[in-house]
């Protein structure tokens, strides 16, 4: 087991604060880009490309990605990914101007897209990976549900942002904000002195054996690559109640940024409060029952979001839809930071960053036109009720569920 600095705490303060600071401005721009789509067309084929372009990039470069976080330094990688995002958002402020036709600005917005993607998909499985490195195992649960809230409280903030910036000024104002949080996170990174892993060169695999190495450990563990295609299920039938949320209500309740910020505030407040509870109590002491409780709590929950037809109601459900995907999301990245060797953990953080965004844009393009054709409340329930009896199949398949709460592994 890698020996943790005494001073553990004040850098994984420091360092989930940084990555928060550039999560607010990312955040900020996600949402002001997919209202702009959503509200500009109405249409699920936008919103479906837009999501292609998000998380296609992101999907193929995590493969390789995890690899390079363990092999480099994790901090290097997000240093270099959060500038890079930063640069193709300055690239499209500029431009921007000089587009004058809304077919012009849909592809530039695409194309900006595309390149954030690619850089998410090298910072994530780095920021995954180096969280076993400063915090102690039996404090995993805790902190994740700790950087939850903290992540949670800014996305909370960024919608409300977003919908002002909108509302009084432009996209564009929005693309400047971004670059100074990003600036911003950097610079507090980039003072935070960080562990790092010297692996012998000699010792490293190159090329496609790094990939292969990180499937391989999932192959050999039984348990986590169950897990990981239920995670895979899971991000995909939640992308009608989760991910075309904002189309729902600019269908149902009307099109305004006033009821879009609505909905994103009320469900990152649910987030944060998942987060926070995670924080305080830890979860339950099987990690497999965390998870299919949020997992279940997310589907019953999708149905009520299809079949109400009330915004005050919708939003309140909104609010326990964060709680049950903060109790999913954390518990699986706990799993497997529980259970993955310490020098094999951005390879497994990148495969499930590719899980993410390969199940999530399968779901985008599955849905998004059949959404432009079938009604978004009928999906939801569907979706809704095959979610939550996956949860209950899990429930009952007793090897899966029984498995301890966390394994003993040598090589951590």
């Amino acid at each position: 087991m890698e020996q943790i600095d005494s001073h553990w705490k004040r850098k994984a303060i420091l360092f989930f604060v940084s990555q928060g600071i550039t999560l607010f401005g990312s955040t900020l721009v996600s949402f002001a880009i997919v209202w702009y789509v959503t509200l500009k067309t109405s249409s699920g084929t936008w919103v479906a490309a837009l999501t292609v372009c998000s998380f296609l990039p992101q999907t193929l470069i995590s493969f390789v990605s995890g690899a390079w976080a363990d092999r480099y330094s994790k901090k290097a990688l997000i240093l270099l990914s959060d500038a890079a995002i930063a640069v193709a958002t300055l690239v499209l402020a500029l431009l921007f101007p000089l587009l004058k036709n809304d077919v012009f600005v849909l592809t530039a917005l695409l194309a900006a897209a595309a390149l954030r993607s690619v850089g998410a998909g090298i910072q994530l499985p780095a920021v995954n990976a180096m969280t076993p490195h400063l915090v102690p195992q039996e404090h995993l649960m805790r902190i994740n549900g700790a950087n939850a809230t903290l992540q949670s409280v800014i996305q909370f903030a960024a919608p409300t942002a977003a919908g002002a910036i909108l509302s009084l000024s432009s996209l564009r104002s929005t693309l400047f904000v971004d670059i100074g949080t990003a600036a911003a996170g950097i610079g507090l990174l980039a003072c935070i002195s960080l562990p790092t892993v010297k692996v012998p060169h000699e010792s490293l695999p190159s090329g496609w054996s790094d990939i292969r190495s990180g499937f391989s450990s999932l192959r050999a563990n039984r348990f986590l690559s169950t897990l990981m295609l239920l995670y895979g299920a899971f991000i995909l039938l939640s992308v009608p109640g989760g991910f075309l949320a904002s189309l729902l209500v600019t269908r149902t309740y009307g099109g305004s940024y006033f009821y879009l910020t609505l909905t994103e505030l009320f469900g990152f407040a649910g987030m944060a409060s998942g987060g926070l509870l995670l924080g305080v109590w830890g979860g339950f002491p099987n990690r497999v029952k965390t998870l299919l409780f949020g997992l279940a709590g997310c589907g019953v929950l999708t149905i009520g979001l299809g079949a109400i037809h009330n915004f005050y109601l919708y939003l309140a459900i909104m609010v326990l839809m964060g709680v049950a995907i903060t109790m999913s999301q954390t518990a699986v990245t706990t799993l497997i930071q529980e259970r993955i060797a310490l020098d094999l953990q951005g390879r497994v953080f990148g495969l499930m960053s590719a899980v993410y965004s390969g199940f999530l844009l399968l779901g985008m393009t599955l849905f998004g036109p059949v959404a432009d054709s079938v009604s978004l409340s009928t999906l939801m329930i569907l979706t809704g009720t095959a979610l939550t009896l996956l949860a209950l199949l899990f429930r009952f398949n007793r090897r899966f569920y029984r498995q301890s709460a966390q394994e003993s592994n040598p090589e951590m």
